[in-house]
């Protein structure tokens, strides 16, 4: 490609932006006249800006290393004198990354949202909805400044909430809804306080800017931001302490939890952390923090996956758990910025690849989520078994398998971290990967493996008990799982390719690591493939898979869920996290809010009330002088005179 040719490919790179702004712009309000083929422009428009990313893509490789890097200017949002807001375009190695995994995965999972929502009267309204999140998260990772990025933060927590709460009807719904909005709005605070502290410190909040003026800015407002920073990452990216909000966010349509909940929004927080990298490398102490959140919150996640029987709500213990690795990366500076984004790469393909297949599921299996009511279905839905299948080996880790590339580095970077900091966060890591394996195993033969938990219709319709097999719950209706169609299985045959080869593709020979290289730097310490930390976590996925096959495989699966220990029981309640949340958050809120209410009305009110009471007092009483008599203002006059010449004597003798 030319010079020419690629500098005008990359000064049109505001079409990636323009192609799902054009498709919402048009399914959310044209209404119902777009309702026949508004599903068809839905898939076009993420699919042609993947299209551009992957021309983007190529054309940034054509230049050298040190100059794929480019900084477009599109316009001036608010010129005003002394504050100028642009808005920019960043094209580099770290937001292609995101364009391509976007744009890519998402138009898979629009395409698989054709067939799973065929039978919806909204669907025209879903696929608007689905763009403008596109959008949003474009504009998030494309911007060049912090306040840029904020806009695509905010709209992308705009999308979120729509889409959550999509099938209005449900209370359930519209409640997960409103938590994850108001969720993510108390870790939104920490990012536009953020962006306000670097704003009255630096007087710009570009990422040129802030980063040069971070370099010669006080530790103290390094570790102010990167603390402020993480504040906006764990209520995106669902980390303690706010995390709560993500199991309910399964309320919505199962593509959005892959889409928005799995594979892109939750990917959010990692992004900031890793882009802001100049300002983490200013402040030990907050990288140190963004290492903690993840190390604590992969464990968290994981032990809550354990214990759901929801299918969905067990996937989305596991979001928060393998986003918790990410983090634990990010938080390892430039020992581990790249192996964080080669996780999240490799995350997106199976993770997007296990909602989908659990969609698919609940597409043959009238949407029941209720894994203690599924069973053998692997003969049943044998596509869905196998993509399925494929993407749990991916997420355990098992060689050669994308997850074996992408979380090795991170344990072993973690492990060599160094002191009593690396031996905690290394081992959290590792008991991290055993546990993953536990809860993915249970998932696999709950679902796929084992006998029939289900009622099959009968010959009149109904259903027909079988010798020897569990009977229905008796609000359980017959079932009929059955294959999902092509539609739907393609995409997700397409993610099982990912969850196979993604991550060999990205760690061998250390592609993305040196793609990666002048944005995050190079890691200090070259990680093999099988290092000895790796293979502690190894053979620990093996022990705790063994271990699910024996509590889930040898025996049948009961149709209610035993009692278990404290532990069980804390985990189905999410250990508490709504708990720890209401009385670390709410409780406080209320009590602040109330003190402010009585602030109000007898500090400020009372204090405006009396004065305006001292002067209608005062002039009622000096009203009752004025009465209007001659010979009462001359008696007054005389009295006066008399007053002042007796003080005049007084003073003169």
């Amino acid at each position: 490609m030319t010079t020419l040719a690629a500098t005008g490919v990359l000064r049109a790179s505001w079409l990636l932006l323009a192609f799902p702004v054009f498709g919402a712009a048009v399914l959310l309000i044209g209404g119902r006249r777009t309702d026949k083929w508004g599903h068809l422009l839905g898939v076009a428009m993420p699919l042609a800006a993947f299209v551009y990313g992957v021309i983007a893509f190529f054309t940034l490789l054509g230049y050298p290393a040190a100059e794929r890097s480019r900084d477009l200017h599109m316009y001036s949002w608010i010129p005003v004198a002394g504050f100028q807001a642009n808005i920019g375009i960043l094209l580099d190695p770290l937001s292609i990354c995101f364009v391509l995994l976007i744009t890519g995965v998402g138009s898979l999972i629009h395409i698989y949202s054709v067939g799973y929502m065929a039978h919806d009267s909204d669907r025209r309204r879903f696929f608007g909805y689905m763009n403008l999140f596109v959008a949003a998260m474009l504009l998030l990772v494309l911007s060049d400044n912090y306040l840029g990025l904020y806009a695509g933060w905010e709209g992308v927590g705009l999308a979120s909430y729509l889409l959550i709460g999509f099938w209005q009807y449900k209370p359930s719904a519209a409640v997960a809804a409103k938590k994850a909005f108001i969720a993510n709005r108390v870790g939104d605070a920490g990012l536009s306080l953020a962006i306000m502290l670097m704003f009255a410190e630096f007087g710009t909040f570009t990422f040129t800017g802030v980063f040069h003026g971070s370099k010669s800015a006080g530790s103290g407002v390094a570790l102010a931001l990167g603390l402020l920073l993480l504040l906006g990452a764990c209520g995106k990216s669902a980390q303690l302490p706010l995390q709560s909000w993500l199991l309910d966010a399964m309320e919505g349509p199962t593509p959005v939890s892959a889409l928005i909940h799995a594979a892109t929004m939750v990917t959010a927080g990692v992004y900031l952390m890793v882009r802001s990298n100049p300002i983490l490398a200013q402040a030990a102490d907050a990288r140190m923090a963004v290492a903690i959140v993840g190390a604590v919150t992969l464990l968290f996640g994981g032990i809550i996956a354990c214990a759901k029987d929801d299918i969905k709500k067990s996937l989305a213990g596991s979001t928060m758990s393998q986003i918790g690795y990410m983090m634990l990366g990010a938080g390892l500076g430039p020992a581990g910025y790249a192996f964080a984004i080669a996780q999240l790469l490799a995350h997106g393909f199976f993770k997007a690849g296990l909602f989908l297949g659990a969609g698919s599921v609940m597409h043959g299996m009238d949407d029941e989520v209720n894994m203690r009511r599924y069973g053998g279905l692997a003969r049943l839905m044998p596509i869905t078994s196998v993509t399925f299948g494929l993407a749990y080996l991916a997420i355990i880790g098992i060689w050669p398998f994308s997850g074996f590339f992408t979380k090795d580095p991170i344990i072993d970077a973690a492990w060599e971290s160094g002191g009593t900091s690396g031996w905690l966060l290394g081992g959290a890591a590792i008991i991290g990967a055993g546990i993953t394996a536990f809860y993915m195993t249970r998932m696999i033969l709950m679902t796929f493996a084992g006998s029939k938990r289900w009622a099959e219709p009968g010959p009149q319709g109904g259903a027909e008990p079988r010798t020897g097999q569990p009977q229905p719950q008796p609000h359980q209706a017959a079932l009929h799982p059955h294959e999902s169609p092509a539609v739907m299985w393609w995409p997700m045959a397409i993610l099982a390719i990912g969850s196979v080869g993604a991550g060999a593709f990205l760690m061998v020979n250390n592609r993305l690591v040196s793609f990666l290289a002048p944005v995050v730097g190079v890691p200090p310490v070259s990680h093999g493939l099988f290092t000895w930390p790796g293979g502690i976590a190894l053979i620990l996925v093996v022990v705790a898979a063994a271990l699910a096959w024996t509590v889930y495989g040898r025996v049948p699966v009961p149709a209610t869920a035993p009692r278990g220990s404290f532990v069980t029981a804390a985990a189905r309640k999410d250990l508490y996290g709504d708990a720890f949340n209401e009385s670390v958050l709410m409780r406080p809120g209320q009590w602040l809010t109330r003190l402010s209410v009585y602030f109000d009305t007898r500090g400020v009110d009372g204090l405006v009330n009396t004065t305006a009471a001292t002067v209608g007092g005062s002039s009622g009483r000096l009203r009752r002088i004025q009465t209007g008599l001659v010979r009462s203002y001359a008696l007054s006059m005389l009295l006066g005179a008399v007053l002042l010449v007796a003080g005049l004597l007084v003073v003169r003798l």
